[in-house]
């Protein structure tokens, strides 16, 4: 028998001949080594419609069951359905999510989009049987709050909403299913609403919404959504102009505080008495504003003055966003801050807001397609078995220091990453049926036309020809 040293020439010739026999098999010659197929983390290329439809699918069935349109005794926790048996003892059941708060406005506002973009009367029907809940019982409660009963807090933001995040983002939902069908009892709360955003909220000298929290006359970008996309839809709801100027005006004192110029981003608190004023930009509070952007374009007057610029704004937005994406679809947490973490909700606010303007007209589809479907496959990933979402940061104040965003956690209860996720879904559905986007070469394209060939693109030109 050999010895060990004996074998171990042996051995290393015997590898050597397997690796240069291996070499021989692929090379640059016989072998197209482009072709070759990457080892994405997550999904890259064309999604099919359906496949979207399905991840969405999955959350709808999960929210349904985790916000039921149940009205319970707090004591009991028996079912109360008749509405003569309501009292200061009824309430809303408590599932995993609140359906009055702002995160689940988001997400009413997301599934009547996704009802446009599939057809699938399961997600309006989501929508209007907790609205049409709402509409119902705030009467009822609204005169138990007159008696000085301690009411359920979630049904108390309904009828006496105390701040922006009460009132603006289901507020918006409600005027869009308003739109759609004028048959539906939501014009009280509408209007309720908007008399707090427009007459109640606390606001700078020259107007600007504004909070006492953390500090006295703070901005927070947030609140873009919390309460300008309510005031744009009143112009459409009532056909009266003075919206139109007042929420265009809202967004172009926010951004002469709190846009970036040399970032193309916004920073996500502005306290007036600070100086210098720090700038940490925040990935969701990002997201509320490009997405403010998207809403009040969508009804703003083509005629209107400020349409230019605040289309200008929302491009330069767009623009600094895209360039900040993740290799793998994600953006971070702190969005020019590599060593934070991938989060999902901000991601699915880029997918809906950069699909919907390539939708829309307002983008390059031919720049921002690509990125739009990158971030989709990126929100796909983060959605589990249950329909939950993961790698969503949790509610969040606001700091001025990195460590207070970096080290936020994540949970799938946060509320925050199911609106945004069936959001984007729905733009993404839509940007599938209306653009033309094409793998050539292993990369994802946009053409201006359908391009009916599953061949390498070389010299496609813009006409007919490769």
């Amino acid at each position: 028998m050999k010895s060990s040293r004996t074998l171990l020439p042996t051995l290393f010739a015997l590898a050597l001949l397997a690796t240069t026999a291996s070499a021989q098999q692929v090379n640059d010659n016989n072998t197209p080594l482009h072709l070759m197929q990457p080892a994405y983390r997550h999904g890259y290329g064309i999604p099919k419609t359906e496949e979207v439809k399905q991840t969405m699918d999955r959350i709808l069935q999960y929210i349904t069951t985790e916000a039921p349109a149940t009205l319970v005794d707090s004591r009991s926790g028996k079912a109360v359905t008749r509405r003569q048996d309501i009292n200061e003892h009824t309430q809303l059941k408590r599932g995993g999510f609140r359906l009055t708060s702002y995160e689940w406005g988001v997400t009413y506002s997301a599934a009547l989009a996704a009802y446009d973009a599939t057809g699938d009367p399961a997600y309006k029907d989501y929508v209007s049987e907790r609205h049409k809940l709402l509409a119902d019982i705030a009467p009822l409660f609204k005169k138990l709050y007159a008696q000085h009963k301690d009411i359920d807090p979630n049904i108390r933001r309904v009828i006496d909403p105390h701040a922006l995040d009460d009132a603006g983002a289901v507020c918006c939902s409600m005027i869009k299913a308003q739109l759609k069908d004028g048959r539906l009892p939501l014009r009280p709360l509408i209007d309720n609403y908007a008399d707090y955003i427009l007459h109640k909220e606390y606001r700078l000298s020259d107007g600007t919404f504004a909070r006492l929290r953390p500090q006295k006359n703070t901005l927070w970008l947030d609140d873009l959504f919390m309460g300008i996309p309510t005031i744009a839809y009143m112009g459409r709801l009532t056909g009266n102009t003075a919206y139109y100027d007042e929420a265009a005006r809202q967004v172009m004192q926010f951004a002469q505080r709190m846009w970036v110029p040399e970032k193309k981003l916004f920073r996500h608190g502005w306290v007036e008495a600070m100086q210098p004023h720090p700038a940490f930009h925040w990935g969701r509070a990002n997201g509320w504003a490009i997405l403010t952007l998207c809403e009040v374009l969508d009804v703003l007057p083509q005629t209107h003055a400020q349409r230019p610029a605040l289309l200008q704004l929302f491009q330069e937005h767009a623009e600094g966003l895209a360039a900040l994406q993740h290799h793998d679809g994600f953006w971070h947490q702190l969005l020019d801050r590599s060593d934070t973490y991938l989060e999902t909700s901000c991601t699915a606010l880029y997918a809906y807001c950069l699909a919907h303007g390539v939708n829309q007209g307002w983008l390059d589809a031919k720049t921002f397609g690509p990125v739009a479907l990158l971030a989709w496959h990126a929100v796909d990933a983060s959605v589990n078995e249950k329909g939950q979402v993961e790698n969503v940061c949790v509610g969040t104040g606001m700091g001025f220091d990195p460590s207070f965003y970096a080290y936020r956690p994540v949970h799938v209860m946060a509320a925050h990453g199911y609106g945004p996720a069936l959001w984007a879904g729905a733009e993404i559905i839509r940007l599938l049926n209306s653009q033309h986007p094409k793998m050539n070469d292993s990369a994802v394209q946009f053409y201006e036309e359908e391009v009916p060939t599953d061949q390498p693109i070389f010299n496609y030109d813009g006409s007919q020809r490769y």
